[in-house]
């Protein structure tokens, strides 16, 4: 990476008339105004169809695209829906995601799509579906089944279905691939949507001179296609189906009791047998997606914290060691250098640096974790190194403004001394301004800190299940003065692309 500068956003945090953000008019309106403003990037979180909590790291499928993001409007602009299917709307806060409402409306409107193309498809509209569902066969097939087949079974997880099913057997999948037919091709015309609006917004993306960043979540959700379809891979209960070890954190920062995420986590051995194809495929299907991947925890590679099946907190794991480097080595022998960022947060140890600087993946640095230690604190600008990307905060953290509000005296006036104290526009731009300055190739900044908001605008509370995920931003602030602010500040720093 050379030097460059961009900002965290994601989709479902766009303004949108639906709800939720989507990659409608506004998707392509801030690229626009990434471009304008000099950024480079445009780094997002998981791009999966979010289950329980509504968060992007609890997929339903480690591949497959969320729905919520699909855009009406432009299913309109593709002939699938009529003028007054989008009458009527409720009247969605412009501030906040109401997924259930949003989920309802959305889901009303793709059916009517569906309807649209199976009855007024042309010759072309339906050789490019098949050609889709052909292209990617190795998990839409899987992934279409287990959506069908959850909506039959009231929205039960995969391991509390009938035991044929949990099982796989043969017998019973071809039962109910005839049985929900229907069902499993609504869920693969979603799907083609959706890539093919994603599609079209990375190539403007490219055209404007921006390249995203996306996310891979180190795990995938227990009830999810990608588990219920490769048990094999993971550490399951062989009678019931259940998480026998589960993922998560010991107490760190965020929490005393640290983070039981639930997931199972992997099999490695079993992983390892087939040449990590499963982990490849996850790879090579987000890099058609996105320019740059953040590989979430990516500490699990190394050694990765197991909790016990029955365990209601995570402060009783065990770290076990992780073939991170095999896998690595592997992707390396067939792409060559990827381009991957290694969120490198938490417990790490030099056998975790070790990893990433094996591979010559760049590190993470958090401003707001610089301030409650001595000159030594490896988050201060000083200590950085240019093979990194420093942020003032990620989407677990506070925003800027609702950080610093809740700052101790001693942490407050040691960053006070050391930014020279609150300039007129606000600490955020005094944080921005001492990631812009660091020596570290790529400076990340979430939209909230460009926008000065509070810790009413916080995208995410780690440890807690619900309420997170929910932050949108009104389309009238992103205008030019704002802009150019960031230009400015951007380009004296060496920063600006485009």
């Amino acid at each position: 990476m050379t030097r460059f500068s961009g900002i965290l956003l994601h989709p479902t945090s766009l303004p949108s008339p639906f709800g939720i953000g989507d990659l409608g008019e506004d998707a392509y309106k801030f690229i626009d105004f990434l471009h304008d403003a000099k950024q480079k990037y445009w780094q997002i979180l998981p791009l999966g169809p979010t289950g329980y909590g509504n968060s992007p790291y609890m997929c339903y499928s480690a591949i497959a695209g969320n729905p919520l993001l699909i855009s009406p409007v432009k299913l309109l602009d593709d002939g699938l829906l009529a003028p007054t299917d989008l009458e009527n709307l409720p009247d969605f806060a412009a501030h906040k995601v109401n997924f259930s409402l949003a989920i309802e409306v959305k889901t009303k409107l793709f059916h009517l799509a569906f309807e649209q193309f199976q009855t007024f498809a042309d010759a072309d509209q339906k050789t490019n579906f098949e050609n889709f569902c052909q292209s990617q066969i190795y998990w839409l097939d899987d992934y279409s089944l287990f959506m069908a087949l959850r909506e039959e079974h009231e929205n039960k997880s995969w391991h509390q279905w009938e035991p044929d099913l949990v099982r796989r057997e043969s017998i019973a999948l071809i039962h109910w691939q005839n049985h929900l037919k229907p069902q499993i091709s609504y869920h693969k015309f979603i799907q083609f949507k959706f890539f093919e609006q994603w599609s079209a917004l990375r190539q403007y993306a490219c055209e404007r001179g921006i390249e995203i960043i996306g996310d891979i979540p180190i795990y995938v959700a227990h009830d999810s296609a990608d588990v219920w379809a490769n048990q094999e891979f993971f550490e399951l209960d062989p009678e019931t189906g259940a998480a026998a070890l589960m993922a998560g954190v010991p107490p760190d920062y965020f929490s005393e009791t640290g983070q039981l995420w639930g997931n199972p986590v992997y099999h490695w051995e079993n992983l390892a047998h087939t040449q990590f194809n499963w982990w490849i495929q996850r790879f090579e299907s987000l890099l058609k997606l996105v320019d740059v991947i953040r590989v979430d925890h990516f500490r699990g590679f190394q050694a990765f914290w197991a909790v016990e099946q029955g365990e209601t907190t995570a402060i009783n794991g065990r770290w076990i060691k992780a073939p991170g480097a095999d896998l690595f080595a592997t992707i390396q022998q067939k792409w060559g250098h990827l381009p991957i960022l290694a969120e490198d947060l938490g417990v790490i140890t030099p056998d975790v640096e070790a990893l990433r600087d094996q591979f010559g993946f760049p590190g993470m640095k958090i401003l707001q974790f610089a301030f409650g230690s001595d000159n030594s604190n490896p988050f201060l600008p000083f200590n950085h190194a240019p093979n990194f990307v420093v942020y003032t905060g990620t989407h677990d953290n506070d925003t800027t403004v609702g950080w610093f509000e809740k700052l101790s005296g001693v942490e407050r006036d040691r960053l006070l001394l050391y930014s020279g104290g609150v300039c007129p526009a606000g600490i955020q731009w005094d944080m921005i301004r001492l990631a812009m300055t660091s020596v570290a190739n790529l400076a990340i900044f979430p939209l909230q800190d460009i926008l000065g908001l509070g810790g009413a605008a916080r995208m995410n509370f780690p440890g807690l299940a619900e309420g997170n995920w929910e932050w949108r931003y009104d389309p009238t602030v992103l205008n030019e003065p704002l802009a150019l602010q960031l230009k400015n500040l951007t380009v004296i720093c060496g920063r600006g692309s485009n």
